[in-house]
């Protein structure tokens, strides 16, 4: 019949289905549920899924990308030789030595920590030190709007360019795609700054043959003259982030530190910036250390991503939760947990650990959040408290286990985080510092409403199942 498919069409069609199977069957590292729900994809929807997952079904920045950063590292200074390792105490040393198998860096002393308050806090604190600073201002974000906050850190870097400081600016692609169009970062160029682009997109169509095009640098990464850093979940912008200004305040952490854990950042940084750029910054990771400050601030830095090691994000945050012998107080904006993160925070709960979560009350992602909640009512029967923010979106991104450990960066809880971005968070052993990130969780907990099982159990079986429904695409995306 004429207007029948040829059968060597229909066969061509069936044995690339086959490939595309076979692939999603023989991938390494690829989690159980992930396989069955691309097999259903591609079966399911035949030529449909066969797009899907050339977009979205394989976590590759592409060969040339990984093989330049991978050079970049072998090159770099080894990463447990740019700070002295200190000796931890034995009930937390197991968890610096899950962080140090991620990246190689061994926890540092000799760090002191201040907690700005609010994110116009944060940006004055960081143009102080860029107005402060003698050799050298590395910047990293992900969003940098062109709002009053990114305005004035792009003049501070423009007039540390000015004055001879060497400002090297990286942002990533897509979240910062305004700035790159704006007359700010022209003038940050112009002003003898150094700006580099991280996972450029260029043409999409292309790009889909040199790797996923969604995978994206998360990270927030501040270091000035080799001896302070920032470590956090606030972007360069406003709390009221102009972009998606409805959910506004935007409420974050970030928590400047002092001593040489800023040389680990810096680590990060320049693996980053050496892989898009030509420069050979390794003789930053050599120069002598800074006199020490005073500070008793255990601190590791741990970064991940798509081209480092699988599952190391939540391996380490689901070591914390087993590790919690009393409390644990998390927030995050995003909850997609795998199996293992749901689990591990399922059995603190029922081993009688005080466990608080904080979401946002409403989320700038409406299928994240109908996601996250499809996880309620299994933490809840578990014994785990979960609370929903009301002062604004609460974007912080941070974990205090017991009275002495603090997780804090950029990691949301959620499969995108874990597979798809380049994140970096500091992992610190200290009551000050913890008690101080405690006081700030404490204070969003009292801004919040408390979820109860009733409520849950309340919600109409069509909401359930839509909730449950687009969790199951966690997976997939």
């Amino acid at each position: 019949m004429t207007d029948s498919l040829p059968a060597w069409l229909i066969g061509l069609h069936l044995l690339i289905e086959c490939l595309f199977i076979a692939r999603v069957l023989l991938r390494p590292y690829r989690d159980p549920a992930a396989r069955i729900a691309w097999l259903v994809v591609l079966v399911a929807l035949p030529l449909i899924g066969l797009l899907l997952y050339i977009l979205f079904g394989e976590t590759s920045i592409g060969r040339r990308y990984a093989a330049r950063m991978h050079a970049v590292v072998a090159r770099m200074p080894a990463a447990d030789s740019v700070t002295e390792a200190v000796e931890v105490d034995s009930h937390c040393r197991h968890l610096f030595e899950m962080g140090a198998s991620i990246n190689g860096f061994l926890p540092c002393g000799g760090n002191s920590a201040r907690f700005p308050d609010g994110a116009d806090a944060t940006i004055d604190a960081i143009i102080a030190d860029i107005d402060a600073a003698t050799e050298h201002v590395h910047l990293l974000f992900y969003i940098w709007l062109t709002d009053g906050n990114g305005r004035r850190m792009a003049d501070a870097v423009a007039r540390a360019a000015a004055r001879g400081v060497t400002c090297r600016i990286m942002v990533d692609a897509v979240g910062s795609r305004a700035l790159l169009r704006s007359a700010h970062w022209q003038a940050m160029r112009d002003a003898s700054a150094q700006m580099a682009i991280a996972l450029p997109v260029g043409n999409p169509a292309l790009h889909l043959f040199f790797g996923r095009i969604d995978l994206r640098n998360h990270r927030k990464i501040v270091v000035i003259d080799n001896r302070i850093t920032y470590a956090g979940s606030q972007n360069c912008a406003d709390a009221a982030f102009a972009v998606k200004a409805k959910y506004a305040p935007w409420v974050d952490t970030v928590m400047r530190f002092e001593g040489p854990i800023a040389r680990q950042n810096q680590h990060l940084f320049l693996s980053d910036w050496m892989t898009y750029t030509n420069e050979d910054c390794g003789e930053l990771l050599t120069a002598p250390l800074p006199a020490p400050v005073a500070g008793d601030i255990v601190a590791q830095a741990i970064g991940t991503g798509p081209t480092g090691r699988y599952s190391a994000a939540p391996e380490l945050i689901c070591s914390l939760l087993y590790a919690a012998r009393r409390q644990l107080i998390i927030t995050t904006p995003y909850y997609v947990p795998d199996d293992a993160l749901q689990l591990a925070l399922c059995s603190a709960g029922y081993r009688g650990i005080e466990v608080h979560i904080v979401f946002p009350a409403r989320n700038d992602s409406k299928i994240v959040a109908a996601a996250s909640r499809s996880y309620y009512a299994e933490l809840l029967t578990a014994g785990v408290n979960i609370h929903e923010y009301v002062g604004g979106l609460l974007h912080a991104k941070t974990l205090t286990m017991d009275d002495d450990i603090t997780l804090i960066g950029s990691t949301n809880l959620d499969r995108r985080s874990f597979d798809l971005n380049y994140e970096n968070n500091l992992l610190l052993h200290s009551r000050e510092a913890t008690a101080a990130v405690q006081a700030r969780q404490r204070r969003f907990l009292a801004e919040s409403r408390a979820v109860g099982i009733q409520a849950v159990r309340a919600v109409s079986w069509p909401r359930c199942a839509w909730r449950n429904a687009l969790a199951m695409l966690g997976p997939v995306l």
